[in-house]
């Protein structure tokens, strides 16, 4: 399956979430958008993305998981143009979702990167390593400990932060792309 023609019929975050999204969710999914503020450094970052980068979000409105880091996205794309966000309803495109499963799963949000062309990236998607270490840390007590980030840093931040890092990841590939760089010359 090629997911770039899905892109298309994705739709942009604020018509993604008023179409799906029951009052409850819209309140969930601004009160993440108010919470997700990014550092100068982040935003310097952001704003030397050169690269068109169209991402496509499986999502849902009413999923948590989605409430929690979908608007993260929001908040880079208004930094740098280059992020050409769309998302798509998990429920309303089975094929997608199916193409998306992780671990044999329905799982949400998975973002899917791509060149300016169309070309897939990367799949990043429905947890983030930090949120991962939490969960282990709750069932199963002290596991994976790698000491990298520190114990009073929110969990949220550090959620934001792993997003970025894959949001910058897909940059560096398509800057540093052969095929990309010929075809503009740099």
């Amino acid at each position: 399956m090629n997911l770039f023609d899905h892109w298309s019929a994705g739709l942009p975050y604020e018509a993604f979430v008023t179409k799906y999204g029951s009052d409850a969710d819209k309140t969930r999914w601004q009160r993440v958008l108010d919470q997700s503020v990014l550092n100068p450094a982040q935003t310097a970052l952001l704003a030397k993305f050169t690269r068109k980068m169209p991402v496509l979000c499986l999502a849902g409105a009413w999923c948590g998981d989605c409430a929690s880091q979908c608007p993260m996205f929001r908040r880079f794309a208004e930094v740098n143009p280059k992020i050409d966000l769309r998302f798509l309803d998990r429920d309303d495109h089975a094929d997608v979702q199916k193409e998306l499963q992780i671990c044999g799963g329905n799982r949400v949000p998975v973002a899917v990167f791509f060149s300016e062309d169309g070309h897939e990236v990367s799949r990043f998607g429905e947890r983030t390593l930090s949120q991962y270490r939490q969960l282990m840390q709750q069932a199963v007590g002290e596991s994976c400990a790698t000491g990298l980030t520190a114990p009073d840093d929110p969990l949220p931040a550090r959620i934001l932060q792993d997003w970025l890092n894959e949001f910058e990841r897909v940059q560096c590939i398509l800057r540093l792309s052969p095929r990309l760089r010929r075809k503009h010359g740099d």
